[in-house]
């Protein structure tokens, strides 16, 4: 128990919770994740949380509950403020902690690109919390609307702008089509379908869905439009003032509420945040096998890091769970084997997946395969459902989406805020 190496894993999502369930197959190291909440949750539903199609509980999970069965593993909740090499430990916001060997696996935050006031005021897509943050909001907006005789202050704050159509702006804009239509003329009988403002979505390319194949594009954007979104490609949100968008062509979007997916920096701690240890956005630079370079025993992995070794990959991997879940396979695997004759990592590309809405989605698979509608909504549906971290999230899950499925309606519309004791 003595001789056992610590390794510390800063970060409890796809990369860290992967490590350290690769890691405590192992007898030779002690391991302790530290993450700044007690549990870990599923990224790629918070805009279903944010829409009120689940409930938080359905994607998240208490690392503590997930760490009973790894014998070797032990929780830190806490902030990393510091990381100190010459000593071989981190300051956290609680506390320090020694390391033999520290990986981050710390992910990524919004990038508002130096824009102060859309920092300020646009909301962000990131954690449990600003997706219920986003819930709140788009609740108290209808709320506040039905007691407004004034039709244009009603379509202001009915009206949403989306910055980016990755993934989560094609997500959010989609489920948001579907609520206008199915559920919010049912529920706010004082409004008609006129005062529902506008639903936009902003990119600065010239297509939804970029990195993803020409059909996929093409498919998701003719679903969009037929559900009434608003596409403003090749433009950027410039300022969000006055309760007002500001593109980057000058048009003025009369919208209240502008929700940012347009973008990721990687975090960065003291200590090893000098620039010739980051890369573009903000990511660690890693050599071949994960190792932070300027370093020897401290690793980055995931959403954190830029590996330009990877012959196919010459620009750094996509910031995509894929890529942090097989980064962790293969350093759990190297590390296992005491990096005697260690492998390096090498993406392997298993496609891209986007949901568009209720029996639409696009998938790029692997040789060239593209399906799009039902099919490749029951196969993101299956994935993302398998990909959730217990049986209890799986089946709450699927309780959920066989519930919209049938009644194209939802239950968890609560408007819920701390109070000012909870807040401390």
């Amino acid at each position: 128990m003595e001789n056992k190496k610590h390794v510390v894993i800063v970060g409890g999502g796809f990369a860290g919770l992967q490590l350290m369930k690769g890691l405590d197959r192992s007898d030779k190291y002690n391991i302790t994740l530290v993450d700044i909440n007690n549990y870990n949750f599923f990224p790629p539903l918070l805009y279903q949380l944010a829409a009120g199609f689940m409930e938080p509980s359905s994607i998240s999970y208490p690392f503590r509950r997930l760490l009973r069965q790894h014998k070797n593993a032990r929780f830190r909740m806490g902030v990393l403020k510091e990381v100190v090499p010459a000593e071989n430990k981190v300051i956290l916001s609680n506390g320090e902690l020694g390391y033999d060997i520290l990986v981050m696996a710390t992910g990524a935050e919004s990038n508002f690109f130096g824009n102060k006031n859309v920092e300020e005021k646009a909301m962000p897509m990131k954690t449990v919390g600003d997706a219920l943050m986003l819930r709140n909001l788009v609740y108290t907006r209808l709320e506040r609307a039905t007691r407004t005789e004034d039709k244009e202050v009603r379509r202001k704050l009915l009206s949403f702008a989306i910055a980016g159509a990755g993934p989560t702006g094609v997500e959010l804009s989609g489920i948001f089509a579907e609520m206008k239509q199915n559920i919010m003329k049912k529920d706010y009988p004082e409004l008609s379908q006129s005062d529902l403002g506008d639903i936009y979505l902003i990119d600065g390319q010239k297509t939804v869905l970029a990195p993803m194949s020409k059909k996929a594009q093409e498919y998701t954007e003719k679903a969009l439009l037929k559900k009434g979104v608003k596409l403003k490609m090749g433009v950027f949100v410039k300022d969000f003032v006055n309760d007002e968008v500001v593109l980057s062509d000058g048009t003025i979007l009369e919208a209240r509420n502008l929700i940012w997916a347009a973008g990721v920096s990687a975090k960065t701690f003291k200590g090893i945040d000098d620039k010739e240890y980051l890369g573009r956005g903000k990511r660690m630079k890693t050599d071949a096998y994960n190792k932070m370079e300027g370093f020897d025993n401290i690793y980055a992995i995931g959403d954190s890091c830029i590996m330009t070794a990877d012959p196919n990959y010459p620009e750094g991997h996509p910031q995509l769970a894929q890529v942090a879940i097989q980064q962790a396979d293969n350093l759990a695997a190297n590390m296992n084997n005491d990096f005697q004759k260690p492998k390096p990592f090498s993406y392997v590309d298993k496609g891209s997946m986007a949901i568009i809405g209720r029996n639409e989605a696009v998938a790029d698979l692997p040789k060239n395969i593209f399906i799009k509608g039902f099919w490749a909504w029951a196969i993101w549906a299956f994935i993302h459902i398998m990909s959730l971290v217990n049986f209890r999230n799986k089946m709450r899950a699927f309780y959920n989406w066989v519930g919209y499925y049938i009644s194209k309606d939802q239950s968890y519309r609560m408007v819920l805020k701390p109070n000012e004791k909870a807040k401390g």
